[in-house]
């Protein structure tokens, strides 16, 4: 082949190569171009992080229950969520290490496109029957006193919240353990099923006696243990565990009765039970179906159920803009009186990749709004 041939193919081989590279070079720009404008559903955020100044603590209403959350690197964000015609204020932040602090944002949604979901109002010792087995049962908060003490967080944080939404959102759901029985199917809405009074009425007298008539009763902690020589510890706490809520301490059958939602919480009849044993699918399911784009999460226990069951914030986090409501959830708190440390630590772990929010930033159209931080430009 001659040297002019061979310089010819070269040419031709590297105008392809320019054309193909200009022509993705184009392609980039005209999706890039595209996302800027906000077609397909898109929009361009400018994380622009302002500093807050004098920054005051977060989830700091209700200390008896929650340690305020106190951060001095605190940073304001441009509005994040922005619905068309929103009517539900709901400021919220979430904590990043590479930004080396609180990241906060208004956030402005529909309340028709929004769902409360309380994850296990457990109605456990608070006079409709199901009680803490005794001596050593263990049962929600795993005492009577420490659920005594969430029964009043409930009162006092959840239900005056639950209320004043109830109204405006698209629905109001509770999750319980389970399946739907036969007593709670009367008793509760459902996904397909919405009980008339008379059904309601005879679900609440069946409750009561199947809940009456168990032996809330179990064995004692062991008086004595066989240790080896070798494996002392292990055989301690194999005999001995801190928290065993099995048969042997709840009574064969405890966790087969109909646990009902607390009395706590002033149940309306338009409001939801979900069932977790029948998974995550029929609620997202339902909840799309009801056009809901938005779950401000409420409920029981942080570390647990809150977040990995059928309703917790693992499952609904995949396919909706879920709100971690900070104030009205609280931790299991083994060891200690209160909750409000441990309740602390978890909300606060849960921030790395969760907004977290608290009852007094969601405010309704209208309503009177919390005064902003003074903000100073970051360097």
């Amino acid at each position: 082949m001659s040297e002019r041939r061979l310089c010819i193919r070269r040419r031709a081989l590297l105008k392809c190569v320019f054309l193909i590279f200009l022509s993705a070079c184009l392609s980039l720009l005209r999706v890039d171009d595209s996302f800027g404008q906000g077609s397909h559903g898109t929009r361009r955020y400018a994380n622009q992080l302002t500093r807050i100044a004098d920054p005051q603590p977060i989830l700091a209403d209700h200390p008896e229950f929650i340690q305020p959350v106190v951060e001095t690197m605190r940073y304001q964000a441009p509005c994040l969520v922005d619905d068309e015609r929103a009517d539900l204020h709901v400021r919220a932040w979430r904590f990043s290490y590479n930004a080396r602090g609180i990241v906060e944002m208004p956030n402005r949604l529909r309340a028709d496109r929004t769902a409360v979901i309380m994850v296990h109002p457990w109605g456990v010792d608070d006079g409709q029957g199901w009680n803490t087995p005794e001596p050593a049962g263990a049962a929600d908060f795993c005492t009577v006193e420490k659920n005594h003490l969430a029964g009043k967080h409930t009162r006092e944080v959840i239900n005056p919240f639950l209320k004043e939404l109830r109204d405006h959102v698209a629905c109001t759901l509770y999750s319980l353990p389970g399946n739907r029985d036969p007593i709670r199917h009367k008793l509760y809405r459902s996904f397909g099923h919405r009980p008339t009074a008379a059904e309601r009425k005879q679900g609440a007298n069946e409750l009561k006696e199947k809940l009456t008539s168990f032996d809330y009763r179990g064995q004692n902690v062991p008086a004595s243990i066989e240790l080896s020589a070798n494996t002392p510890v292990i055989d301690y706490f194999r005999q001995f565990s801190g928290l065993d809520a099995g048969p042997r301490f709840n009574n064969v059958g405890f966790w087969d009765l109909p646990i009902p939602v607390t009395r706590d919480i002033d149940v309306h009849d338009d409001d939801i039970v979900i069932y977790d044993s029948e998974g995550y699918e029929p609620l997202k399911k339902f909840l799309k179906q009801q056009e809901v784009q938005h779950v401000l999460l409420t409920g029981y226990a942080t570390d647990m159920c809150f977040c990995r069951t059928t309703a917790g914030y693992e499952n609904l986090s995949r396919d909706f803009n879920v709100f971690l409501v900070g104030d009205a959830t609280l931790a299991t708190f083994p060891a200690n009186s209160t909750p409000r440390y441990a309740t602390n630590a978890h909300i606060s772990f849960a921030s790395l990749n969760h907004l977290i929010t608290q009852v007094s930033w969601i405010q309704l159209e209208g309503e009177n709004k919390a005064q902003p931080n003074r903000q100073e430009k970051v360097r």
